[in-house]
């Protein structure tokens, strides 16, 4: 019998430190940057997010979203024979931020491990743990995005450090019977790179080159809209579906003018589509999980119906799953 593998339970974790527009902008006035409000909202959607507290790592906010996760899920945590953990901001260099999170979970002897691919990783990760499930690798596993992008950015630069913010987000996958993820679609485009980046390394001791985020947002929307459509469009195809079988669009929580660009051209109304970018902001590979742990929790996603989950981010990074809740 074919193995599947679908969502049992959602959950997610944000920072209690939450700062609007007006606290932002009033930060960077103080150190001579100037921007504001309406300046952020007309152009990102962005209305606040959330910032760690000195000392909180990545493992740290995953093992909050993964409790709850697991509670929704009526698991507990030796039920668990995989971690994936999506990140790009890890607790330190090496070990993987996944297995100090299985160390915290007070479990053992599964695998555990770290996957980079930027605010495309929650995307890969369910792919990756899809897969291991469908070969039998695995039967239960919890799959996070969880980001402290607040480490990263550049507080000088107006244009980017308005858009970011820490959070996590996970799911329970479960082994089953029936298909919950229905397919999956990834990309790279590694020509891309210098297009979005934090190039830095650390060497002999010390940080080589930028160790900070750097962005061209025009060159990055541009490439967004387009490689999402054919994402979108590749990952119906695989499993037989077209735009109007999607009930909800789940997308990577970036920039509110791609998610209506995106919905645009799937001919989705905005209300099909989960939006939380207003008060999370961008927070990377933790985006997709907490939009969906928020839209499953206030009861607007339900069992049953289908979901196009989207992400796109640097390397350059795409891809999409299509999935029955």
């Amino acid at each position: 019998m074919k193995r599947y593998s679908r969502i049992t339970g959602t959950g997610s974790y944000l920072p209690p430190r939450r700062l609007s527009n007006a606290d932002l902008v009033a930060e960077l006035a103080a150190k001579g940057i100037e921007t504001s409000d309406q300046w952020i909202v007309e152009r990102t959607g962005i209305r606040a997010r959330h910032f760690c507290a000195p000392g909180v790592t990545c493992s740290d906010l995953a093992l909050e979203a993964a409790k709850n996760a697991l509670q929704a899920a009526g698991v507990e945590a030796q039920d668990i024979d995989l971690i994936i953990v999506a990140t790009s901001t890890p607790d330190m260099v090496f070990p993987s931020s996944a297995c100090i999170l299985q160390h915290k979970l007070g479990i053992a002897g599964c695998p555990a491990f770290d996957l980079q691919a930027v605010c495309s990783g929650f995307v890969y990760a369910l792919s990756v743990a899809d897969a291991m499930m469908q070969n039998g690798t695995a039967s239960r596993a919890l799959v996070i995005g969880a980001e402290v992008f607040s480490r990263i950015l550049d507080f000088n630069d107006r244009t980017t450090c308005v858009l970011f913010g820490d959070g996590a987000g996970a799911v329970v996958l479960e082994a089953s019977d029936t298909p919950g993820i229905l397919a999956t679609d990834l990309h790279a485009d590694g020509k891309h790179v210098g297009i979005l980046c934090v190039p830095g390394s650390v060497s002999g001791g010390q940080v080589l080159g930028h160790p900070l985020l750097t962005m061209d947002g025009q060159a990055v929307f541009k490439l967004a809209v387009g490689v999402l459509d054919q994402s979108a469009r590749a990952v119906l195809a695989k499993a037989g579906k077209t735009e109007a079988d999607i009930d909800w669009l789940v997308p990577h929580q970036a920039n509110i003018r791609i998610m209506q660009s995106t919905a645009r051209k799937l001919k989705m109304s905005m209300d099909k589509v989960i939006v939380t970018v207003d008060e999370h902001g961008n927070t990377s590979a933790a985006s997709i999980p907490l939009a969906l742990d928020s839209a499953v929790r206030s009861g607007k996603v339900k069992k049953g119906e289908t979901l196009l989950l989207e992400g796109v981010g640097g390397g350059f990074t795409w891809g999409s799953v299509l999935l029955e809740l």
